[in-house]
């Protein structure tokens, strides 16, 4: 995009009464029409830089009722659908081999679990990685100015996972960020037409440089608290001095599993939004993601909107 379209969306953001109520503003411009719409919501969103913008995410976002998944395997009552439509567009992955001795690409799988206790987690439960990635492309396309982040906890190899977003037809939308450079704003992402952001947790992988190694890219507070007065803002694992991070809000119930009764404490909007500003205060910036479980209790896309809204 010129310098002079960028001045022109600018000014169409800052000078009062030139933005209408209608979801998009058409403007000429070196005889070209200039239409500022909505990114990810909001247009006020689409000069924002990635790491200054607010999403809401959620945890093992596959582990769900919906598909199969029961608790306390589960974390969620309903799958991508449900969760697509009421905001989220950041998503928490697992993925294993349904089976320990079958490590080919046809037997990748979104299992929720750890492979150290000596047999696949798939055994509490699978959800088929391309149906689901496919289902999201759907609606990736049927909503091109939004900006979709995957955090996978990877347990397969790295040819296969990308095997797999080759096959579903996600590789070409999968931005590459280079470390402790500018991120772009979600406007240069949509107009690159790379949508998709994807971190593992994984080590850099100079081979498959679309998968940005969390703790190197990013990082996250703790998680799994007893109590929600637990919760703070401090760096739990990853670079604290890189400007993506996740402020995790989800509490630990019997033997440790994600707990489901206390969800509307965790995922309540006030606490959130109070949470979001504590970070702000402590790190000069919003968190980049609030991740939840059992995200139909509370309200944690009104929490990420009422987050963006605050001034830094």
């Amino acid at each position: 995009m010129s310098e002079f379209r960028v001045l022109a969306i600018v000014l169409l953001l800052i000078v009062p009464g030139c933005i209408s109520d209608d979801t998009s503003v058409d403007t000429i411009v070196d005889e070209e029409v200039v239409e500022l719409e909505a990114c990810n919501g909001a247009k006020e969103l689409c000069l924002r830089t990635y790491d200054n913008v607010t999403f809401p995410e959620t945890h093992n976002a596959f582990s769900t009722h919906q598909d199969g998944i029961y608790y306390p395997a589960s974390n969620h009552e309903t799958g991508l659908t449900a969760q697509w439509n009421a905001g989220m567009r950041a998503f928490m992955l697992d993925t294993h081999y349904t089976s320990q001795f079958a490590n080919n690409p046809s037997n990748v799988a979104f299992c929720h679990g750890d492979d150290s206790r000596g047999f696949s987690p798939c055994r509490y439960g699978e959800v088929n990685p391309w149906n689901w990635l496919e289902e999201m492309k759907i609606y990736m396309e049927a909503s091109p100015r939004d900006i979709v982040t995957l955090l996978i906890e990877n347990d397969v190899e790295p040819d296969h996972l990308k095997l797999l977003f080759d096959d579903v037809g996600l590789s070409d939308w999968m931005y590459v960020h280079e470390l402790n450079t500018p991120w772009p704003t979600l406007l240069e992402l949509i107009e690159s037409e790379t949508r998709l952001v994807v971190f593992w947790e994984q080590s850099v992988d100079e081979l498959h440089p679309w998968f940005h190694d969390f703790n190197i890219f990013s990082w996250t507070t703790n998680y799994a608290e007893q109590e929600t007065s637990d919760m703070n803002c401090e760096v739990h694992r990853g670079d604290g001095e890189q400007p993506v991070f996740h402020m995790n809000s989800w509490l630990s119930g019997p033997l440790g599993l994600s707990d489901p009764d206390r969800a509307d404490q965790a995922n309540n909007p006030d606490f959130l939004v109070e949470r979001g500003i504590e970070c702000i205060e402590l790190h000069g910036k919003r968190p980049t993601f609030i991740a939840v479980d059992w995200w139909e209790d509370g309200d944690v896309v009104e929490a990420a909107r009422r987050i963006n809204e605050i001034e830094i």
